[in-house]
Formats: structure tokens, sequence, C-alpha cells
């Protein structure tokens, strides 16, 4: 097993309950973790044997744009389309940062965490 990490992907996206955060939008921070076999990689050096973290960054930035009201929401929308598109993951891990929510007071961040196994 090994882990593959994409951090700090930054976002410009429209996501929140209030009108303003949807027509305004603001910036995001996400991370992933994906646990996979990277046994066979690891011997061919070949990019079709690994969890290939081009593809997780472009299915982050893909799901990103669709708005959602809930960053719970994206998340699990992140972390389905990780276990569909690329089989070799076994596991993975979405952490969605909103930043400078509008939340009254000088928050930097306020961030979700899920994942899910493949089952």
């Amino acid at each position: 097993m090994g882990i593959i990490k994409v951090e700090n992907i930054r976002v410009y996206a429209h996501h929140g309950c209030l009108k303003e955060e949807t027509a305004i939008g603001s910036d995001y921070r996400v991370d992933v973790l994906v646990n996979a076999d990277l046994s066979k990689s690891t011997a061919s050096d070949n990019l079709a044997d690994t969890a290939d973290y081009v593809h997780i960054n472009q299915i982050v930035k893909d799901e990103m744009k669709v708005p959602s009201k809930l960053l719970e929401h994206v998340a699990q929308r992140i972390i389905d389309r990780v276990l569909v598109d690329i089989m070799l993951i076994d596991e993975v891990e979405v952490r969605v940062s909103k930043m400078n929510p509008p939340i009254g007071g000088d928050v930097e961040m306020v961030t979700i965490i899920l994942s899910e196994k493949r089952s």
C-alpha cells in the first residue's frame, strides 16, 4: 500500500447557503489523500500503473465548479468521483476548506473532512 497526497488545491468557487456566497464566490482549498496499491507502479515506472494525481486534481476542479450549499456535499461528490474514476484507489480522504468564511469573526478557514473506503 501507498499514499498519494494532493495538497492545497486552490479553487475559486460558488458554494454556500447565502445568496451572496453563491453570487460572489470565494476562495477554497482542497486536500486529497488516497491509499492505493502502488507496488506495480514502483516496479514498472509506468503512469498507467498508479493513481494519477493529475486526474485527482482534475476531479477536484470539475466538482468544485458545481455550486453546492454545503461543503459536505462537495466533498462527497469528490470522493464518489475518485472511487468511480480510479479503480486502483482503496480509500480516499477529502478536506474542503472555505477561506475567510462569512461567520462574523476573524476565522482563517472552515474545513470539512470526509473519508471513505471502497466497499
